[in-house]
């Protein structure tokens, strides 16, 4: 039977930390999985900024986790935020479709009355329009996390240590991790692109695992101003930081003190299936081998302003290896899309201090 600490890093690996609130009790899981969950399974995970139910939410990260039939692994790939898609008309709330960025999708779908707003909705136009893209007809599961709940997941772990692969600077912060002083005439929100001025949080390149305290940790992974590959970048320091955080996961205790601790903040849509099917389905997946794949793809331009995101050549192909379960293949013939495993040295007990 798998080592229960498996579980608990499995669970922070996908975001979908209530699929395991029992992992103590896993030796006692047996028999086949239900039709349901056997088979690839597609696990969709969004990262949002809302300030409350009264604020619409956008999925400023957006990424896929696909489990192989052979359990061998798990394979997270991103999506844009800016990508430019079709939105599909969304009956629940009577949206209509339009074209647009796919970070709208989670907003428009989660409209519930006047200036109300639920996650949980929202998530399911954002899966169909994932869907869309990708492929995928249906998920089999999600989660969706807001900025509040990986904070205070980070400050429960006392820091993440993950190795900073290039020089961040941060767009947001200044060095104390107070925010940037504002340009005249600008305000968050506002017409200004890029509104802040001033001295800024500085997150240097490493050989060795740098421990980045819970406001830097959210800082990092939102960065993409400054970085050669702008939101291609940022998109892998999200997936490395998962794989960082599922690293530090070491038992099923520490576990459950993350999920309490991140409470209402996570959203988890389990697909119609309980605990016991889930645990049966996964209980021998290979989490130590959880490989990031970065797609390919670049701006959409018109007259020189910039409309968005859209995928690169390769990418239908990829999709089309993830729907025939077929991923590890394909990438054994397109390694390039594999992103490189970040060697380090011992790890540093120093937080981050360069500003």
């Amino acid at each position: 039977m798998s080592d229960p600490r498996k579980w608990a890093r499995l669970a922070v690996a996908l975001g979908i930390l209530l699929l395991l609130p029992a992992a103590v009790t896993l030796p006692s899981v047996a028999g086949p999985p239900r039709a349901g969950l056997s088979g690839p399974l597609n696990i969709l995970l969004a990262g949002i900024d809302p300030r409350g139910t009264h604020t619409r939410p956008l999925s400023d990260t957006i990424i896929v986790a696909h489990i192989p039939a052979d359990r061998r692994g798990v394979y997270l790939f991103s999506l844009p935020r800016d990508l430019v898609v079709w939105i599909p008309p969304f009956a629940k709330n009577g949206v209509t479709g339009r074209y647009a960025k796919i970070n709208a999708a989670m907003a428009l779908g989660s409209e519930t009355g006047p200036d109300r707003y639920d996650p949980g909705q929202g998530w399911e136009l954002l899966a169909t329009t994932v869907g869309q893209v990708t492929g995928i007809k249906r998920f089999d599961a999600g989660a969706v996390i807001n900025f509040g709940g990986f904070k205070r997941m980070v400050q429960t772990l006392g820091g993440v240590e993950m190795t900073v692969d290039q020089d961040v600077v941060s767009e947001h912060l200044k060095p104390d991790g107070t925010r940037r002083d504002l340009l005249p005439g600008c305000r968050i929100g506002g017409k200004c692109l890029r509104p802040y001025t001033g001295p800024q949080k500085i997150y240097p390149k490493s050989t060795a695992a740098v421990r980045l305290r819970p406001w830097e940790a959210l800082d990092f992974v939102r960065q993409r101003y400054g970085l050669p590959r702008s939101d291609y970048d940022r998109q892998r320091h999200q997936r490395q930081f998962l794989r960082a955080v599922a690293r530090q996961i070491t038992d099923p205790a520490q576990l459950l003190k993350v999920m309490a601790t991140v409470g209402d903040d996570l959203t988890f849509k389990d697909g119609g299936h309980d605990l016991t099917d889930w645990l049966v389905a996964l209980k021998d997946v290979d989490t130590t081998a959880v490989v990031t794949v970065t797609l390919p793809g670049g701006p959409v331009l018109e007259h020189g302003k910039y409309l968005g995101e859209r995928f690169g050549a390769g990418v239908t192909s990829f999709f089309a290896a993830v729907k025939r379960d077929r991923v590890a293949a394909y990438l054994l013939d397109h390694p390039t899309l594999v992103d490189p495993v970040v060697k380090t040295r011992r790890p540093s007990s120093r937080p981050v201090t360069r500003g």
